[in-house]
């Protein structure tokens, strides 16, 4: 979720967020935007094998249930409702986005309170069909790359359809598919992402000032689902986002490293980029599938375009084959995919673009182009199942929106070949 000179892709939604199908994706997010698959084994102990199912955390079961009808759910806490006789989501703006199954998705975003715009949540069982007005906490948006250590939140994942987080500079848990919101302790600092993975909550946090600003170098924590303390993973340098699909996570960052997982970051795997330069500043990871992930390198710039370079690994980073370079235009954004053969990768400039491929990077085409001028940021580019992403189009990070981002979600239901823009 950071971008100093380098990509700010989220979600890969999962996302950057838990799903519960096969090649399942949480939210993104992170996208959050990856898959599962045996891990790659740590340098002391071997990381669990992980299997082509959804994430553990999440049963099918709860994913299919709807969530309560509007007329019985209560609107947000953290402002009243819209304008006497308005829609409860009147002028409603997405931030981040997270679908615990094919069809039902949770929503952080902007929309109208009883006095002024505020922090609100939008629940849909049906994929953007129907929406209803959730309860969300009583904290402001904020942007994490304009970052003061305030109370702000931009960030939302759920494990299935009732257990559910919101972060930022803080975090905040429901245990009753969002009705109810309690401030829980986070393992400090600002946290860029979080996605919940084989029953672990993984969460990337850097330490931010007025002052100063966010620190390059941060952390990737660990706590258990069920609760408990926050343990250290590893420090990191620079990681936007953490990658996650099924029972695999992983993590490149600018030291020139990709760190990958399967049992939610008990153990990982270090493995190099083959990303040319300094570091992997620029870089971005998929899973692609159950022992592969995908890589996209930045190269040199000029006027808006950069060169792009995408890698894939069948053996979940151990070793890397070039795929081929996506369209020049644009900087990178993000990389996120459900098969190892269908890749999606954004850029931002003067415009925006989602680019993709069919052929796992070989050949690339323009799947989607924004209808706005100058270019706007995603956030949670990622997958829920093999054919069904999600993005958040111009996400918003103040509740006034000063800036008249969009905030509107893209679905694909064709493995990202196409993109259809739904306003909630």
């Amino acid at each position: 979720m950071r971008r100093p000179a380098r990509i700010r892709a989220r979600r890969l939604a999962l996302v950057p967020a838990a799903a519960v199908v096969t090649a399942a994706l949480s939210a993104c997010g992170t996208g959050s935007s990856s898959t599962a698959g045996p891990s790659a084994a740590a340098s002391s102990s071997p990381a669990a094998t992980a299997s082509a199912t959804a994430a553990s955390t999440a049963t099918a079961s709860a994913a299919s249930a709807s969530p309560a009808p509007a007329a019985t759910s209560p609107l947000a806490t953290a402002g009243a409702p819209g304008p006497a006789g308005g829609p409860a989501l009147a002028g409603f703006a997405a931030t981040s986005v997270t679908f615990v199954s094919t069809d039902q998705a949770f929503v952080l975003g902007t929309a109208e309170c009883a006095h002024a715009r505020c922090t609100a949540i939008a629940a849909t069982p049906d994929r953007g069909a129907t929406w209803e007005r959730l309860p969300a906490p009583a904290v402001p948006l904020g942007d994490p790359l304009a970052n003061s250590g305030q109370a702000a939140v931009w960030g939302i994942r759920f494990a299935g359809r009732e257990q559910g987080f919101v972060f930022g500079n803080g975090l905040w848990a429901t245990t009753d598919g969002g009705e109810r919101w309690t401030a829980i302790a986070s393992p400090g600092g600002s946290i860029d992402d979080l996605e919940v993975i084989d029953g672990q909550v993984l969460a990337l946090s850097y330490a931010c000032s007025a002052k100063s600003g966010c620190a390059q170098t941060g952390a990737l924590y660990r706590r258990a689902l069920a609760g408990g303390p926050w343990s250290l993973v590893t420090q990191v340098s620079g990681a936007p986002v953490i990658a996650t699909q099924a029972r695999v996570a992983a993590v490149v960052d600018d030291g020139g490293r990709v760190l990958v997982t399967g049992d939610g970051g008990l153990t990982f795997a270090v493995r190099a980029t083959p990303c040319a330069g300094s570091g992997s500043a620029g870089s971005a990871v998929a899973v692609t599938g159950p022992d592969s992930l995908g890589l996209l390198c930045a190269g040199g710039a000029a006027m808006g375009s950069v060169q792009k370079t995408v890698y894939v690994s069948d053996d979940l980073g151990a070793t890397w084959a070039k795929a081929g370079s996506p369209p020049f235009a644009g900087d990178p954004w993000g990389i996120s995919a459900g098969t190892p053969a269908r890749l999606t990768v954004a850029a931002v400039s003067g415009a925006t673009w989602l680019y993709y491929s069919a052929d796992g990077g070989v050949q690339w085409t323009i799947a989607y182009r924004a209808p706005i001028d100058g270019g706007v940021e995603f956030n949670d580019l990622g997958f829920t199942t093999t054919a069904d992403g999600v993005a958040v189009l111009g996400p918003v990070y103040s509740d006034a929106n000063p800036y008249g981002m969009p905030g509107e979600l893209l679905l694909t239901s064709d493995g990202g070949a196409s993109w259809t823009a739904v306003r909630i």
